[in-house]
């Protein structure tokens, strides 16, 4: 329940700053301003995450590295988004809706067989996706989905209002130090 009033507040909050990203991409590719895509959440189950859209109308809906030169595909205002982790100020939404928390595993696309596998062998499927998380401070996309896996579970076992802190604050150093920036 906290989750959900604490994204209320914050898109009460973020409100001019959302408004801005949804004009801006508005005014370099027109509409839809925001992109869904189907996502693994708790016990298997699947949602539709919401982000903004940061790559032009006709991309493939494939994970970005997958596509061959992603950067031919990203708007203007896309590089600046990712960098600054706006694109993922919809997940608020997800939130109130309660598909998704703040801390927790980041949602798996609904293709990702292999990393769901290894969720389940973990037992990390039984928990609400995140918008941020230990794997994602630790490497993101950068490390195995072994690697990835490994530190979801550690999380898991070391789950406390204060580890999820911590975990929100290095969140926020890493985007405004820039490590690493894919979604």
């Amino acid at each position: 329940m906290l989750n959900r009033l604490f994204a209320l507040i914050l898109l009460l909050i973020l409100s001019p700053v959302i408004l801005a990203v949804a004009l801006a991409i508005f005014l370099e590719d027109g509409s839809p301003i925001f992109f869904k895509q189907k996502r693994v959440g708790v016990n298997y189950t699947y949602f539709h995450i919401y982000k903004f859209r940061s790559m032009k109308k006709n991309t493939p809906n494939v994970a970005t590295h997958l596509l061959v030169n992603p950067e031919s595909y990203l708007l203007r205002i896309g590089g600046v988004l990712r960098k600054l982790s706006l694109d993922e100020l919809p997940n608020l939404i997800n939130i109130i809706k309660g598909e998704m928390v703040f801390v927790g595993p980041r949602p798996a696309l609904y293709n990702q067989d292999d990393l769901m596998a290894l969720r389940v062998e973990a037992g990390v499927h039984k928990f609400k996706p995140g918008i941020t998380g230990w794997a994602q401070i630790n490497g993101r996309d950068e490390i195995s989905i072994e690697a990835k896996v490994a530190l979801e579970k550690e999380y898991l076992e070391k789950k406390s209002v204060w580890f999820d802190v911590v975990i929100v604050v290095k969140t926020f150093t890493s985007v405004l130090f820039s490590k690493g920036v894919a979604h």
